[in-house]
Formats: C-alpha cells, structure tokens, sequence
C-alpha cells in the first residue's frame, strides 16, 4: 500500500468528528435521523408515505364527525331519519379501506422483500452481544477479531458524542453491501443490533445467528445502541460504525491483521 493512502488515511482518523459525524441524534429531534444508506432512504419514503394518508384519513373522519354532530343534533333535527340502510355507502366504506390498504401494502411487501435480499453481498461482518459491550469478526478477511466497548466520560475526546462512542470502531468500506451476522453470547441474553441511519435494527438471540445487511452511501461516522433491554448495562453497549473509502479501508485492514487478526499471513479479500 503506497504511502499516499496511509497518510490519507492517518489524516481521516484524527480529523474533526463533528463534521463526519452524521449518524447520530441531535437537540430536538422530532423524525427520523439523515438516511445514510439506501434501504433507510426507502423506508423513510414509505413512512412519509404513509404519514399523509393517515393524516387524510384522520382529518375526514373528524370533519365527517363534526358534520354529523352539528347536522343531525336534536336541536337541528326534531324527526329524526328513519332510513337504516345505504346500499352505495356500505359498499364504500368497505371498498375504499381495502384500497388503501393494498396501496400501502405494494411498497410495504417490496421493501420488505429488498430488506432481506441477501443476492448481491460484498463483505460480511459477524457481531455478537456480550454483557455489556459488542464483539465483531471480519470472516472474509482474516478473521480480524475485537471488541467495542463504550468510552468513559473522562476517555472521550472532543467531538466524540456521550454514550455512543467505543474504543474500537466497527470499520467499513462505503457503496458496499454489508451483511451482519448478529448473535448473542450462548451464557447470554437477548441484545439487539441497531442503526438508526442505516435503517437497521435486528436482535441477537443467543444460539441464533439472524441476518441483516446495509450499504452506507458516504464516509462518516454512525452510531447505535443496543435497543432490547438487555439488563443493567443495556444503555452502555453502543455501536460505532466507521464508513471510509475502499482504499482506506484496505490500509485499516493491513493495520488490523496486524493488531486483531487470528490468521496474519492470509491474504486480505475485499470483493
């Protein structure tokens, strides 16, 4: 690896967070977080999508409401309507929520089948849920093995968010689909692994290996939680993904087999 690509990369993991910190919370936030992968992006769509017909629907039916307690109140109606049956009404109300639901659930199935379409994988990654902290291992690429344990106040350095930041960054290439291998330790319990921006959130069930996969669309840092109440350290199991270049990620693995990998003198692989 030329030393271009090293300083490049040395520059990147002493550069300002802030700026490559996208994946993460911020004051006041009412939605979702910035989509940084393509699925989140899809899944935010369908949740807008779906906002506005439910907003329709709840501003009808209060209007329709309201129509109906000021047109037919005893006030204004002293004999009252004897009809008991609409034929066209009945049809409609009936017709019209079955609609509604198979335009909702066209997008919703679609999504849901790209979600868990595993046909075009770059890379997999195995993490596992320990009590408190998460282990990864890079299977295609010398079994590079470590674990992330969440940073103390007085560990953190400037711009390194509170509660989410880990000694070990999970390490990977950008436009590169990731596939996760998520699984909890066998003495274990149940955790979840799960962020937000990538539009990724699936449990780890000791003895179960479950499956998930992402694609982040730039380089930046993003950050998780566990979010399955796991016990007493459920909030101190943080996730802290790295999104960096091909080239620079290719240099971090030469770094890695060196510090983390089990077998150094296999060959590094990146699809």
């Amino acid at each position: 690896m030329t030393i271009f690509y090293k300083t490049i990369f040395a520059i990147a993991l002493t550069f300002n967070t802030d700026l490559l910190a996208k994946g993460q919370p911020t004051e006041w936030q009412m939605g979702f977080q910035e989509a940084a992968s393509p699925l989140m992006a899809e899944l935010s769509g369908l949740h807008d999508f779906v906002f506005w017909i439910i907003t329709f629907i709840t501003v009808f039916v209060f209007v329709l409401l309201a129509y109906v307690c000021y047109k037919f109140s005893a006030k204004r109606n002293k004999t009252p309507s004897q009809t008991t049956h609409n034929s066209l009404l009945e049809v409609a109300w009936t017709v019209i929520p079955v609609l509604i639901l198979v335009v909702i659930a066209i997008p919703s199935f679609k999504l849901l089948y790209k979600q868990n379409d595993f046909s075009n994988i770059d890379m997999t990654i195995k993490a596992t849920g320990y009590t408190w902290y998460w282990g990864y291992e890079y299977p295609d690429h010398d079994s590079i093995e470590f674990d992330a344990i969440m940073l103390t106040e007085d560990e953190l350095e400037e711009g390194q968010p509170r509660l989410l930041t880990t000694d070990n960054m999970l390490v990977v290439p950008v436009k590169k689909n990731i596939k996760m291998q998520i699984t909890s330790d066998p003495a274990g319990v149940i955790h979840s692994w799960a962020v937000p921006s990538l539009g990724v959130k699936m449990d780890a069930i000791p003895g179960r290996l479950n499956e998930t996969y992402f694609n982040i669309n730039e380089p930046g840092l993003y950050y998780g939680q566990c979010s399955e109440l796991c016990g007493p350290g459920h909030g101190f199991m943080p996730i802290s993904i790295k999104a960096v270049t091909e080239e620079e990620f290719i240099v971090w693995l030469e770094e890695a087999k060196e510090e983390f990998a089990s077998n150094p003198d296999e060959q590094i692989v990146l699809k």
